[in-house]
């Protein structure tokens, strides 16, 4: 087994162990930390996602974004692997895709890469110098990888605490890095 798939099933039993009560402390301390540091306050386009796996769920902040009268783009999964981003209203349809993710339905409209100002990304663990090591897909990477890096949003990871790496993550050529984390602690840009 390779490092990255040990620290993938290390951090995946931590972020699992926790309780439900906990993990929902910990979405709604998200959202708070989210809007008191002022990330979205420029941003017309959030692009987030469905939590799975114990991700840390984002409802709580995806509610108060959408009062907020923030455009919310969801990612699908197209047949061929490849990610792209939609709309996504409240209580707008979503189907299931293929690993059991909630995604907006056929029909959503269609969400531009370059449009998206600010990308909230789920991840397995993350460090301090804005690795992310992820379910080992690639999704995130290759999406970010096709819009020319001056034209990226900003790019803040979602996590628990716990999923915090003390020692520098390994990682590839083609991993991006964030920008920033928000975690129930709070938030911090990245890298240190």
């Amino acid at each position: 087994m390779s490092e990255r798939q040990e620290l993938r099933r290390h951090y995946r039993r931590k972020r699992n162990a926790l309780t439900p009560e906990i993990q929902n402390l910990n979405a709604e301390a998200v959202a708070k930390h989210f809007f008191t540091s002022g990330l979205g306050l420029r941003a017309k386009t959030i692009g987030a996602y469905f939590a799975e796996d114990a991700e840390l769920d984002l409802s709580p902040l995806t509610m108060r974004l959408l009062a907020a009268k923030k455009r919310l783009a969801m990612p699908v999964v197209r047949a061929d692997g490849i990610m792209e981003f939609y709309r996504y209203r409240r209580n707008g349809r979503l189907v299931l895709n293929r690993y059991g993710i909630p995604e907006p339905a056929p029909g959503a409209a269609f969400v531009a890469p370059m449009s998206i100002d600010l990308l909230l990304v789920p991840l397995v663990a993350f460090d301090r110098f804005g690795m992310r090591l992820g379910m080992g897909a690639g999704f995130y990477d290759r999406f970010l990888g096709r819009i020319p890096e001056r034209f990226r949003p900003l790019l803040v990871g979602i996590a628990h605490e716990t999923q915090r790496c003390m020692d520098p993550l390994p990682y590839e050529d083609w991993d991006i890095p964030l920008n920033g984390v928000v975690t129930e602690a709070g938030w911090q840009a990245l890298p240190e």
